[in-house]
């Protein structure tokens, strides 16, 4: 294999070999092509189910569902299967479609990793916005994000897009994901020092919003300076 089209650590590159070869299952012949994780999830054997179609749920739960705690998960799938096989995932409707890819690609990447949850899979987001499915050990976890992302996500394809001058919201939109997917993949594939470079008009926003965030939250306590 071209190491060229690999990332320089020794983790990233078997996590880059294990979603190359997702990407190759799929079909997908250019470094830069979109992966659609729908189309994989037939393939293992999940089935896609609306929001709406969940039978026995009270109003009550359903409003926190999509109310209050929408943000608290992603989706679930089941870990016992249906008679023929399949196993039922239900995304977040109230997500976009960037973050249904990345979740359900997490998922497709358990099956074809082999990992086995205990019981229902809970999928929400940790502290740091990483998607966590409680119910499987946490290296298996890890190896199921990281190849998920690399397989939406590919280092060549990445490195290309950023030799290109490309922003991460103009990356996002060509892979499909969602914006902090690209920086976390720029982080972690070694990239992101010489992506700053290329833009430091985002420095200059992100040093913005954090100083509006602490102004806001020092108001909120009722401090600031005279």
């Amino acid at each position: 294999m071209d190491t060229e089209k690999l990332p320089p650590t020794f983790k990233g590159r078997q996590y880059e070999v294990r979603a190359l070869g997702l990407r190759d299952f799929a079909g997908l012949r250019r470094e830069d092509e979109p992966l659609d994780p729908f189309e994989l999830a037939y393939f293992a054997r999940l089935m896609v189910i609306n929001f709406d179609e969940i039978a026995g749920l009270s109003e009550e739960t359903r409003e926190h569902l999509l109310g209050v705690g929408v943000n608290d998960w992603s989706g679930g799938t089941s870990s016992r299967p249906l008679p023929n096989g399949w196993r039922l995932i239900i995304l977040n409707p109230k997500h976009g479609r960037a973050r249904n890819n990345a979740t359900l690609m997490e998922e497709v990447c358990h099956v074809f990793l082999g990992h086995k949850a205990n019981r229902l899979s809970i999928v929400a987001q940790n502290k740091q916005g990483k998607t966590i499915a409680r119910d499987y050990n946490e290296a298996d976890e890890e190896a199921a994000y990281a190849v998920g992302a690399a397989a939406l996500v590919p280092y060549a394809g990445l490195r290309r897009h950023l030799k290109q001058g490309r922003t991460s919201i103009e990356m996002a939109r060509h892979f499909q994901v969602s914006r902090e997917l690209i920086e976390y993949r720029l982080k972690v594939c070694r990239l992101w020092a010489e992506y700053r470079e290329r833009h430091p008009e985002e420095d200059a926003a992100r040093e913005l919003r954090r100083r509006s965030f602490n102004a806001a939250a020092n108001a909120g306590r009722g401090g600031g300076t005279d």
